[in-house]
């Protein structure tokens, strides 16, 4: 009998350790094939009819949101944009409201960004978007463009520079209103340094050759770029004031530096064999690194997610698509949707990217993990090489 009970009891337990097993397997194939694609949180709107309307529902579905009507949402937003934005936010489930404001004191549109990020803190336990900033190029059909920034979503757009010339590559100094970019203005591609506040600019890198691909570290200390004063295009580091100059990379053609999130990194785009890479090196110099983008074929432009987690870059196939990996290479690329030149915002899920055909090209705002996306008002000309402000 005693025989007969441990035989069961050692079936029954290895038939437990077997469901088990099971059921770690099905949550992480689970986990793994629902990251992206990601169900959006439901949510109802009522009492809102213009321009808060506009906002909320835009700034509300590019981090996450879908909307329907209040039996089947989970978050009812209830509220006025009548000479002011009032809101509130009942959850459903839970019976009871979570989230009362009254906003004033700005634009409707900066009241209804205000009430839009409240939300987002209040449901997702997150900084929202909706005070974000990007900087971009708006180019003529002559070729020429200027610099210009906008609110996010691609309103309030005013141009930095009037320099009727080929400009390209902005990037934000963390933390400051002020810009680098990549301008012909001396008649040759020299990345200048320009504050917001003051209109003053200096150039940082005027070298023989090409300057471009301005990147600057998170702490703001330094900036990474492409110059090709030793031959060819390579990754190159300076102080922000264009001293202290060293050369990273020997490569035969570098692109497109960005900073890893502690600024240990930089991550860029290279070839090696006649193909196009990721690679990354630490900023101080050492030894290349290539990054495993295997099953996405070309790939560029990578951006580094502010809470280092993620890299998001261009896959160059015919067209262009924007993809997404981790870091720590546990997952492989995602395909997300058209377009290239991803830049993160700061709360690392969303991108803005362009996209378009026949030399015209539009502004997108992207949620990452459900893919949808919504584009921007234009300004005048092609839009293109988005980078958000952090």
């Amino acid at each position: 009998m005693k025989k007969i009970i441990s035989k069961f009891l050692s079936i029954t337990l290895a038939a437990v350790a077997l469901d088990f097993a099971r059921g770690q397997n099905e949550i992480q194939i689970e986990a793994q094939k629902n990251y992206f694609g990601q169900k959006p949180i439901p949510v109802s709107l009522s009492g809102f009819n213009g321009e808060g309307a506009e906002v909320l529902k835009f700034d509300l579905f590019v981090q996450g949101f879908c909307f329907t009507n209040a039996n089947d949402a989970q978050y009812q937003i209830n509220g006025s944009d009548t000479g002011g934005i009032t809101g509130s936010v009942t959850d459903k489930f839970a019976k009871k409201v979570i989230l009362s404001r009254s906003y004033n004191g700005a634009s409707l549109r900066r009241q209804a960004h205000a009430f839009a990020d409240d939300i987002v803190q209040t449901i997702q336990n997150k900084k929202g978007i909706g005070m974000g900033k990007i900087a971009f190029k708006s180019q003529s059909s002559g070729g020429n463009g200027e610099i210009y920034v906008a609110d996010f979503d691609g309103f309030g757009a005013q141009s930095v520079t009037s320099d009727a010339t080929i400009v390209a590559k902005p990037a934000w100094s963390p933390g400051k209103m002020a810009v680098y970019y990549t301008s012909y203005a001396r008649g040759n591609p020299d990345i200048f340094y320009h504050s917001l506040s003051s209109g003053q600019r200096r150039v940082v890198a005027g070298y023989s050759g090409l300057n471009t691909s301005a990147s600057v570290s998170p702490d703001g200390s330094k900036v990474a770029m492409i110059l090709s004063k030793s031959g060819s295009p390579n990754v190159w580091v300076c102080n922000t004031d264009g001293t202290g100059l060293k050369k990273l990379t020997s490569g035969l053609e570098d692109s497109s530096p960005c900073w890893s999130a502690d600024g240990n990194w930089i991550c860029f785009a290279t070839k090696k064999a006649e193909r196009r890479r990721l690679a990354k090196i630490p900023a101080g110099g050492g030894e290349v690194q290539y990054l495993n983008t295997t099953g996405v074929s070309n790939p560029t432009e990578p951006d580094w997610s502010p809470d280092g987690k993620w890299i998001a870059f261009t896959r160059q196939a015919g067209d262009f698509d924007i993809c997404v990996m981790p870091v720590d290479g546990s997952l492989p690329p995602t395909v997300l949707v058209s377009g290239q030149n991803p830049s993160w915002s700061s709360n690392s899920r969303t991108l803005v990217f362009n996209h378009g055909s026949n030399g015209h090209q539009t502004l997108s705002v992207l949620d990452v993990f459900t893919k949808q996306y919504k584009d921007c008002r234009r300004a005048t000309g092609s839009n293109s090489q988005p980078a958000w402000a952090r």
